[in-house]
């Protein structure tokens, strides 16, 4: 058995990719499917394309309110400070900040919950995040 995706329905593609962009992932392929009106987008984090998320862009669908959403999905990262940094500056909330150096919480336009790990070891807590708080849910 092999792991395949992750898929999260998104209503708006370009906003859900420029999101996963911010983190690093890059757009594999993607499938326009007229007759059935939606689209896939698979994205991965380049040298990781085992591990993908399958973006589906129902044409008609105008917003999902998290009933249809999951748990979350998460990523090991090499600097959680420069990847936080990176999404806050790119206007992403940073829901739940690193302030022990090892996991965070940001989430997609639809409200999808991404967790964000430190890779090895945490990091000493550091300003801006160690006195950062939590804004809204994660």
């Amino acid at each position: 058995m092999n792991y395949l995706h992750t898929m999260i329905r998104v209503s708006d593609p370009a906003e859900t990719i420029r999101f996963f962009e911010l983190l690093g992932l890059k757009e594999l392929r993607r499938h326009d499917h007229p007759a059935g009106r939606f689209t896939l987008i698979f994205l991965a984090a380049p040298g990781d394309e085992q591990a993908q998320i399958e973006l589906t862009h129902n044409w008609d669908e105008k917003g999902y309110t998290g009933g249809r959403n999951f748990g979350h999905i998460a990523y090991a990262v090499d600097d959680i400070y420069a990847v936080c940094q990176r999404l806050a500056d790119g206007g992403v909330p940073i829901n739940r900040p690193p302030r022990d150096g090892r996991m965070a919480f940001v989430k997609t336009p639809d409200g999808i919950s991404i967790e964000l790990l430190q890779k090895g070891a945490p990091q000493p807590p550091a300003e801006p995040w160690a006195s950062a708080p939590n804004i809204g849910s994660w």
